[in-house]
């Protein structure tokens, strides 16, 4: 292939990219328009609701993320607000909205006490008009995700049978009491077992059984000496480094920002909007 021909290539990939752009604004823009020619009311704003951490890496994460979710979808207003440990907090987030409509898309695995108290609380006390996605898993989604980390840690997608009846992967969540979050977890680790054709023990960093080392001695105890771990986190953190550190293989990275995760967050919104869940309750005033 000559210089010229390259150079050509390169300037219709740039072109298609821009071309691209230029569609992806002009959908945006007319999606705000009715076909009377009066302008539609902006949609809902998302508000990305993450849980938060002291480690930095995690709000580096998060906001990489929601920097992918406005790429995704142009026009839309995405905040941020957390429930503890950084800023902005949630109700400092809903309170600079006013009385503005906004879908509060939980930046969390599973159903758990922060999903059915403690973010429904913090909209309850605000004056923006709210309205609760559900959490993130389980889905497809966060599957492919979970695979797309193993591969980059080192796990083959193509093996004898012979190694496959060696194989196996724990999946190392953060854990709750609520068994509902133990359910979700669960049926993540079933639809991650059919992607892989091997064994998936879920195992929690706190709060719920098994942990990571009792899951691996399981699993060993059954032949499975090729144990990897996947990091069922949105982000780094303690817990995601306490169980990479128990494992006796590969651990796969978190989930992060991959952009399946941005995808995710955005049919949790759509879904909200279109489904019968209704907005959440103001509290009462005095």
């Amino acid at each position: 292939m000559t210089a010229t021909t390259s150079k050509s290539n390169a300037d219709l990939d740039s072109t298609a990219h821009i071309m691209n752009l230029i569609t992806d604004q002009l959908a945006a823009q007319l999606s705000r328009v009715s076909r009377d020619g009066n302008r539609r009311p902006a949609p809902p704003a998302l508000v990305l609701v993450a849980h938060g951490s002291r480690d930095p890496r995690a709000l580096a994460t998060v906001r990489t993320l929601m920097e992918r979710v406005r790429e995704r979808r142009p026009g839309l207003a995405v905040h941020l607000g957390h429930i503890e440990l950084n800023e902005p907090l949630l109700p400092d987030t809903l309170a600079a909205l006013g009385d503005r409509e906004a879908v509060l898309v939980p930046l969390l695995l599973s159903r758990g006490y922060h999903v059915k108290q403690d973010i429904p609380e913090m909209a309850a006390a605000a004056e923006a008009r709210t309205r609760m996605a559900a959490p993130l898993g389980p889905h497809p989604l966060l599957v492919e995700t979970l695979h797309a980390r193993l591969v980059e840690a080192g796990w083959r997608t193509r093996m004898s049978a012979a190694t496959r009846r060696t194989s196996a992967v724990v999946l190392a969540a953060a854990g709750s009491r609520d068994p509902e979050a133990a359910e979700d977890t669960g049926r993540t680790a079933r639809l991650l077992a059919d992607r892989l054709g091997v064994p998936v023990l879920p195992a929690y960093a706190s709060a719920a059984a098994p942990t990571v080392p009792e899951a691996v001695r399981a699993l060993t105890a059954q032949g499975r000496t090729r144990i990897a771990v996947a990091s069922y986190f949105t982000a780094p953190g303690r817990f995601a480094r306490e169980c990479a550190e128990a494992a006796p293989w590969i651990t796969a990275a978190p989930l992060g920002a991959h952009p399946a995760m941005a995808t995710l967050l955005l049919h949790r919104y759509d879904e909200s909007l279109t489904s019968r869940t209704r907005p959440l309750p103001a509290l009462a005033t005095a």
